[in-house]
């Protein structure tokens, strides 16, 4: 690969947050140097379900080599960016709570069918962790049991059916955020736990997960001295690279969470950050707050490690192909996935709202 080539595609990466509700002037800047692998949405990106179908063809408009991720946190209850007139869904420990897998899959049919119709390609749900820590801040209703094989159960079924209706799912937060006390958003959580209980009872739903062929992992910013003790799991090669590629034999899409939140940005500059991450096997680095010169800086970072050789050549074309062949399973034919003219008819449909009514029944 020539290195203005190497230089355009590294961008792939890259998954960048953005602030409004059109594609500001600074994120067109970033997409003619790189090549971005896609965008992520928050609820300052949404003012309404045609505002946002327009806001994706846009962000399509920026693909140079390859179709864009339009990617999303719709898990339900408290992680959701999508609300009213959106379908509110409640979270997903009540799913879990009903260990119904007919209404888990409905869930998941009527949750793909209002993001296509914005043109979202990929969600990052469901959360894989098991709850058993009553005292941890980030999880809690979350999750969808603190039994692995409900929520390896439900959550394969809900990655099926959002896969089949052509959203990629993402499974998170390897090796499991369920058992800590600590919120990554706000400082580095540490993960005592035997590996033979990760092995038995956080990476149960993983496993399946992979089974099942979900498109992407999530990793999580959590140490676990266990496995690692000098990195969190999120840029730890140990971890991605020998355990989720290794052990569990997984071959699709590694993303980060936010690069973006203090477990990350209190320990580590994001130069830094990316580059243990991308030397760990990780495909997407989720980077999102909106500031274009700190996403710019981490891609120089990928490049810079590279041509030094901190970077393996081999490992970064590697990640190329996962990402041309993701790309190539979900994004091929976004054209015929438009729904032009019916947007507003497919958001928060009667039948959306009873099934969520009825997930509701067990809150």
């Amino acid at each position: 690969m020539s290195q203005r080539a190497f230089r355009r595609q590294v961008g792939q990466f890259a998954i960048v947050g953005f602030n409004g509700y059109a594609v500001p002037d600074d994120l067109r800047v970033l997409a003619r140097e790189f090549d971005l692998g896609g965008v992520i949405l928050f609820a300052r990106n949404v003012e309404s379900p045609t505002q946002l179908a327009e806001l994706s063809r846009e962000v399509q408009s920026l693909r140079r080599d390859w179709p864009l991720w339009v990617s999303i946190d719709q898990e339900g209850g408290r992680v959701a960016r999508l609300r009213e007139p959106f379908t509110e869904w409640p979270p997903m420990q009540a799913l879990g709570r009903s260990r119904d897998v007919d209404l888990a899959r409905r869930f998941a049919a009527a949750l793909a069918s209002e993001l296509a119709a914005v043109g979202v390609t990929l969600d990052y749900a469901p959360v894989l962790d098991v709850h058993t820590n009553s005292r941890n801040p980030v999880i809690g209703d979350r999750a969808l049991s603190d039994e692995p094989d409900v929520v390896a159960q439900l959550g394969v079924t809900i990655i099926e059916t959002l896969q089949a209706s052509g959203i990629a799912a993402c499974g998170k937060h390897f090796p499991g955020h369920g058992d800590t006390s600590q919120d990554s958003h706000y400082e580095l959580p540490t993960l005592d736990i035997d590996p033979a209980q990760l092995r038995g009872r956080e990476w149960t739903p993983f496993r399946s997960a992979i089974k099942a062929e979900v498109a992407v992992v999530m990793t999580g910013h959590v140490l676990v001295p266990s496995l690692d003790e000098e990195r969190p799991a999120s840029l730890s090669r140990r971890i991605v690279h020998d355990l989720l590629r290794g052990e569990l034999a997984y071959g699709g899409l590694v993303a980060t969470d936010d690069l973006g939140m203090k477990a990350i940005t209190e320990n580590y500059g994001i130069e830094e950050a990316v580059v243990h991450a991308v030397g760990a096997t990780v495909d997407l680095l989720l980077l999102c707050g909106a500031d274009m010169t700190w996403q710019s800086n981490a891609l120089e970072a990928i490049i810079h490690a590279a041509e030094n050789g901190a970077l393996s050549m081999f490992e970064l074309e590697a990640a190329l192909g996962r990402h041309r062949l993701a790309k190539e399973r979900y994004l091929s034919d976004l054209s015929s996935k438009r729904k032009h003219g019916r947007v507003e008819k497919l958001i928060g449909r009667t039948r959306s709202r009873m099934i969520a009514e009825e997930i509701a029944r067990y809150v």
